[in-house]
């Protein structure tokens, strides 16, 4: 019984999904992500926050956040494939390589000064480097996390070389909000999306739920998007 009634709401899983564009990968209507250029001024756009920094020395800061970002995409995103999230990091740290050590050493310079000698300066910024990528680390909201990196990703391997940065302060704002626990917004009141590929399934093993074999929508809510 309980195995009919999962390959049931499996084949109605397939038919939903069957005609959501490639690129919807997780959801049928994605969240409308804040977005626009930043500073890096504003809070937590450079995660830790970094008093007394020159215009300069928050641009670096937010291409560093990016290629961080990017790199824990590429490490917490591999379960789907298609986001090609290895791929296009490997490739946008080779186009790119230039001006992320330039924006590391313009790091290096700013802990440097800003820190009463070189070596608690290095210090600082090995633990801006960690806060930066756990900052990153997601878990209600990996999937639109990683819809989000990967299209900026995608973007980022046709960046012009020198560009990289400027990218980093117009999608910083959108890739941060993509960290929230959104869901499912065709449907915000029914079932949403989550884990790496289901839905939020009905209980199983509630018997009120089923009458010889169906589903009972009136007793127990919509069995899936509609």
């Amino acid at each position: 019984m309980l195995a009919s009634r999962i390959a049931l709401v499996v084949a109605g899983g397939i038919g939903l999904f069957a005609s959501v564009p490639a690129s919807a990968q997780f959801f049928l209507k994605p969240a409308r992500l804040e977005s626009g250029r930043v500073t890096g001024e504003e809070p937590g756009m450079t995660g830790p926050a970094l008093p007394g920094a020159t215009a300069t020395e928050l641009r670096a800061a937010l291409a560093w956040n990016l290629r961080a970002a990017l790199n824990v995409a590429a490490l917490q995103c591999q379960f789907e494939p298609t986001l090609l999230s290895v791929d296009n990091y490997n490739s946008l740290i080779k186009d790119h390589a230039i001006e992320l050590r330039d924006s590391y050493a313009t790091l290096e310079k700013y802990f440097a000064r800003t820190y009463k000698n070189k070596k608690q300066g290095q210090l600082e910024l090995d633990k801006y480097g960690t806060r930066i990528y756990s900052g990153f680390s997601t878990v209600q909201g990996q999937l639109s996390f990683c819809q989000t990196a990967a299209a900026i990703g995608h973007d980022a391997v046709f960046v012009k070389p020198g560009k990289f940065g400027d990218m980093a302060q117009d999608r910083m704002k959108e890739l941060r909000a993509s960290l929230g626990p959104w869901g499912e917004q065709y449907r915000p009141s029914g079932y949403i999306v989550t884990g790496m590929y289901g839905v939020k399934f009905p209980p199983f093993g509630n018997d009120k739920c089923w009458k010889k074999g169906s589903y009972q929508a009136k007793k127990c809510g919509p069995l899936l998007l509609d």
